[in-house]
């Protein structure tokens, strides 16, 4: 009787097993996403911590998980979109799980050559081309907000406002 007690709990962990992968895989279909959140995607469906990370370990040797290549996209979006200073971008992907490591190799293939002042003047390009102009206070404080350092805030609004008053 024992041999049917086993293959039964194996079932059952492996129906269980199987759901989290679906739900996972359903979770991944609508956005990209980190391993990290789909673990907390998992858990706050009722996935144990050991569920859920057997799933995201299940999903990382499926390929459907890959941190690196969210890194790289999501930092080519927010570029295209919202460029912003690379402390920032730091400090997001770390905000959605991915490690440091892999957020810094990350920055260095997207920004390569790339220099703080030249993604400043992107960000405040993008901005004057949906909102028009932007006063030295405007931009300063867009700038801040993208997580530019003071130093090159000082420098764009002396390169884009020379001559001008400081709340023109």
């Amino acid at each position: 009787m024992k041999s049917q007690v086993c293959p039964a709990g194996k079932e059952k962990t492996r129906q269980s097993s199987d759901r989290w992968l679906q739900s996972a895989v359903g979770y991944l279909a609508r956005f990209d996403r980190t391993a990290a959140q789909v673990e907390r995607f998992l858990k706050s469906k009722g996935a144990s911590l050991a569920q859920a990370r057997q799933t995201v370990g299940r999903l990382l040797e499926l390929r459907y998980l890959d941190e690196c290549a969210y890194a790289d996209r999501w930092i080519d979006t927010q570029l295209a979109r919202k460029p912003m200073g690379r402390e920032r971008l730091k400090t997001e992907l770390l905000g959605k799980g991915i490690s440091a490591s892999i957020a810094d190799a990350a920055i260095r293939r997207a920004l390569n050559d790339t220099d703080e002042d030249s993604l400043a003047r992107r960000a405040l390009g993008l901005r004057r081309q949906r909102g028009g102009r932007l006063s030295p206070l405007q931009a300063s404080s867009l700038l801040r907000q993208r997580g530019f350092d003071e130093d090159t805030v000082a420098r764009m609004i002396g390169e884009q406002w020379e001559g001008e008053g400081p709340d023109s």
